[in-house]
């Protein structure tokens, strides 16, 4: 039997990750993914078995590399704002490298609820928070900030930062952007979403 390689491991999931985030597990076929990566469908039923299988691999890598980075600042030993702004940043550069994630994330969760739900228990989300409350509360019982869980703090992050690229069509038609004075805009959100949450929170 042929041994697997590893680059062409990774050249069929950088293939697969492109088809289902432009077609959703439902759309997408190992053809098309076949299509994309340059080789037969053949050798990829021999590298991965199936597609719900290489989905499976494709989602916990997005999944896993966004809160392993996430965690990653979290755990630093960082003045609250500081993190905030840092955590802006690090989603509003992920979601520039990967625009569709978003929308294939809800795509997904609409058409595959229950497997989109198992695949997202498998973070652990307790132990990501559970420091970065404490963190909240030291800020909160100093009276810097408003009272805050940690939970609500990081979904106001998350919708002001995925939002505008969600609604890319329409933020980009309603202001009459070119696809680089859209970027430009993003970019510049990153110290306009860590301000206005930063000021949001401050007493």
């Amino acid at each position: 039997m042929k041994k697997k390689d590893k680059n062409t491991e990774q050249v069929i999931l950088l293939a697969a990750r492109k088809v289902f985030i432009e077609k959703g597990l439902a759309g997408s076929r190992m053809q098309d993914i076949a299509n994309q990566a340059g080789h037969n469908k053949a050798l990829l039923h021999y590298y991965f078995t199936s597609k719900n299988k290489l989905f499976d691999i494709v989602f916990e890598q997005e999944i896993g590399s966004f809160f392993s980075h996430l965690a990653g600042i979290l755990a630093e030993e960082l003045p609250l704002f500081e993190k905030i702004e840092k955590i802006v940043s690090l989603d509003i550069d992920r979601l520039t490298q990967l625009p569709g994630m978003p929308n294939f994330i809800i795509n997904e969760m609409n058409q595959n609820p229950d497997v989109i739900l198992k695949r997202l228990k498998k973070i652990p989300v307790e132990m990501i928070l559970g420091n970065f409350q404490k963190q909240v509360n030291a800020e909160i019982k100093m009276g810097a900030i408003r009272k805050i869980t940690a939970q609500q703090l990081l979904i106001n992050i998350q919708s002001l930062c995925i939002f505008p690229f969600i609604a890319r069509p329409m933020v980009r038609g309603i202001f009459q952007m070119d696809e680089k004075a859209y970027l430009a805009m993003m970019q510049k959100r990153k110290t306009e979403v860590a301000a206005f949450i930063i000021n949001a929170i401050k007493v």
